[in-house]
């Protein structure tokens, strides 16, 4: 069934046939995919063969497996809310090591915004546990995959952080401790529109995606929220499409408050990313 899989995959257009194949084998036989071989003349575990079909119809493989692995963690997944990426990877350890290197606070605040599955929260909750870290969400599909991941995280890692309904953009959003965060890292929805991407892009929810035409109607108005939240010396990372670099920059460049703004590239080299500094004001 694994030879089988993998023609069925390359012909409906999968770039990773033999890996995926590999992973949903591995999968239902709750071993690892580099196992897989060792079970070839077993009988097909029960539910393969529909697994199987679903991803040959394009279904996401993070979908049919009910997570999708993040850092050190495995996050929840499923239709209703934005699958982790790998590259985003990036932004997690960068907030991580601006925790440990250039945040002096002992409890350092960290916002999450636009936090989807928790995964960004949760790996920074992860690494560095003295922090207090909030995820912010308006998405309700996307805030019960959130919950479902804190709960999950909860009981297996003892991880903590915090769960915020609300919308990033609200000039209102957590007033309370506005002008006291440390570090601030978001994954906005930053895809420009367009109809001729990966099957599986269109599995995300349309406004964890895209936003606007141009795909930077929530990056646009991310400047100013930042100023708004974050204390002198505060620090934001952002994640961006890699056709808006430079408008991603220049959103940051153009607000007063911030200095030190700077691209920063995924583990393929393409500059995917924005960080900057709030200014302390002499």
């Amino acid at each position: 069934m694994l030879h089988s899989a993998i023609r069925r995959f390359s012909a409906a257009g999968i770039a990773n046939a033999a890996g995926e194949a590999r992973l949903l084998a591995g999968h239902y036989l709750a071993v690892g995919s580099a196992e897989v071989f060792l079970h070839l003349r077993e009988p097909a575990p029960k539910g393969l063969a529909s697994a199987i079909e679903r991803r040959e119809r394009r279904e996401p493989l993070q979908h049919i497996i009910g997570s999708a692995p993040f850092g050190p963690l495995d996050m929840l997944v499923g239709p209703g809310v934005f699958i982790p990426r790998p590259e985003t990877e990036v932004l997690a350890q960068w907030a991580v090591d601006k925790l440990v290197g250039d945040i002096t606070s002992e409890h350092p605040v960290v916002l999450d915004l636009c936090t989807g599955t928790g995964a960004l929260a949760a790996y920074i909750a992860h690494e560095f546990s003295a922090a207090r870290v909030i995820g912010v969400e308006y998405s309700s599909r996307a805030m019960r995959w959130a919950e479902k991941n804190l709960y999950n995280l909860q009981q297996h890692c003892g991880l903590n952080y915090e769960l915020v309904d609300g919308d990033v953009l609200d000039p209102m959003l957590l007033a309370d401790i506005a002008g006291q965060v440390d570090l601030i890292v978001c994954n906005p929805p930053y895809v420009p529109r367009n109809d001729a991407l990966d099957a599986e892009v269109y599995a995300d929810p349309d406004d964890a995606v895209f936003a606007g035409e141009s795909g930077m109607d929530v990056i646009n108005g991310l400047a100013v929220q930042c100023a708004r939240l974050l204390r002198p010396g505060g620090l934001v990372g952002f994640e961006h499409d890699d056709a808006t670099s430079e408008q991603s920059l220049q959103v940051f460049k153009a607000e007063a408050d911030f200095c030190a703004v700077t691209p920063l590239a995924d583990l393929t080299g393409r500059k995917r990313f924005v960080t900057a500094a709030k200014r302390v004001k002499s």
